[in-house]
């Protein structure tokens, strides 16, 4: 089983890589190496912020997975925070061993000890090998997701 652990600096291009190495990734993430200065602006803001987490699986010094954990205070529900988990990726090679499971469970336990009340994700709808996984998981698609984007 991996290791399940906090991002560190040096694990910035293997994730950038594992966030590209996908169909939708492909056309969106810059596959250049080292990982452009956008990713090293953003891997900053996140390792800063105490309510955001990015999480890797690391398997003998070698980052085989990532998601993103982010704690959402809000009024709703009594003052309930959520975790919001995003760019969950497994790399190809490793799928089906147990590493997302393991990913999503560490992610979970996190959120149970900031006293979430419940755990949410978004999923883009051309991926249904991911959406088999999260309904396993116990998810449910109980909301439909909107985007605007903007750049």
């Amino acid at each position: 089983m991996p290791l399940i652990r906090l991002a560190k600096q040096n694990d910035l291009d293997s994730i950038v890589t594992l966030l590209a190495d996908d169909p939708l990734g492909s056309k969106r993430e810059d596959k250049i190496l080292p990982a452009a200065a956008e990713y090293q602006e953003a891997f900053r803001a996140i390792t800063q912020d105490e309510n955001q987490f990015l999480a890797v699986a690391d398997i003998e010094g070698r980052v085989v997975g990532c998601l993103q954990l982010t704690f959402i205070p809000g009024l709703s529900h009594k003052g309930m925070w959520r975790g919001q988990i995003e760019g969950v990726r497994i790399a190809k090679s490793m799928r089906g061993q147990g590493i997302g499971r393991a990913l999503f469970d560490w992610a979970i336990e996190q959120c149970r000890e900031k006293q979430c009340g419940l755990v949410q994700l978004t999923t883009d709808k051309t991926r249904p090998d991911a959406h088999e996984f999260y309904f396993v998981l116990g998810f449910v698609a109980s909301h439909e997701g909107m985007k605007l984007k903007l750049r």
